[in-house]
């Protein structure tokens, strides 16, 4: 599979959604943690081959603001995870740089603490970046950029025509990187489930049955060819597209 990639083609952003961890253990007669610590083995080769393969930013939809309505076990679970994920030097052994996006107010203090520690060790690794969704969704993360915006405006300086779709995305948590070309679920959901809805608006799009624990590089070789695929058009017409290639 991996033959048949454009290497000169390969997103420059991919964004996953992690998902189906706990069904992948109730399957193997476990409990959803068992599900979760594979799901991290998981991270580590998909990590691993999307820096080798040239990607720049991999972003990880981790934890949602919604999933603190989960079992307290099962988040005492997670967080414990979390910790003990980010010991692991494949962020030093690959060249990446570790970042957070999310609401971190509401994350255990010795949970946001490790966070900091690991984005400053990180913070001068540039083969890839790799972007933890940490208790977070979309809809909180534009009501938070509208909160922002308002704050930094208070004193009515910005007039409501002046509101453009450049000034909010600058507030938005992921101002520092480019919105991904290629967003992926595993688990066989089809739904985006409340994942960076601002920056996918032009995003392909690419869904698979396959838990999460289960997705290997093969795997992600398989979505990086449905993407390069398709044609981007970003609303014009085929017909312009080509054109356009052809100058």
């Amino acid at each position: 599979m991996e033959a048949s990639l454009d290497r000169t083609r390969i997103p420059k952003h991919i964004a996953i959604i992690m998902d189906g961890n706990g069904r992948w253990a109730a399957e193997r007669g476990k409990p959803r943690s068992y599900g979760h610590q594979a799901g991290v083995d998981a991270v580590r080769r998909i990590t691993s081959e999307a820096t080798r393969l040239g990607v720049k930013f991999l972003t990880l939809y981790t934890f949602s603001t919604e999933n603190w309505n989960r079992p307290a076990d099962e988040i005492s679970a997670l967080m414990g995870l979390v910790l003990t994920s980010l010991e692991d030097e494949i962020f030093m052994k690959n060249n990446v740089r570790f970042r957070v996006i999310g609401d971190r107010k509401r994350l255990p203090a010795e949970v946001e603490q490790k966070l900091r520690e690991t984005e400053e060790h990180t913070k001068t690794n540039s083969a890839m970046t790799m972007v933890v969704a940490l208790s977070y969704s979309a809809r909180w993360e534009m009501a938070q950029a509208m909160r922002e915006l308002l704050t930094e405006h208070k004193d009515k300086s910005l007039a409501p025509e002046e509101i453009t779709e450049e000034i909010i995305s600058r507030h938005l948590q992921t101002s520092f990187m480019p919105d991904p070309e290629l967003l992926i679920r595993t688990g066989g959901e089809l739904r985006i489930s409340n994942f960076l809805l601002w920056q996918i608006a032009y995003s392909e799009l690419y869904f698979c049955d396959t838990y999460w624990p289960d997705f290997n590089e093969d795997d992600l070789h398989k979505a990086i060819l449905s993407y390069q695929n398709r044609q981007r058009r970003f609303g014009k017409t085929e017909a312009q597209i080509e054109a356009e290639a052809e100058k």
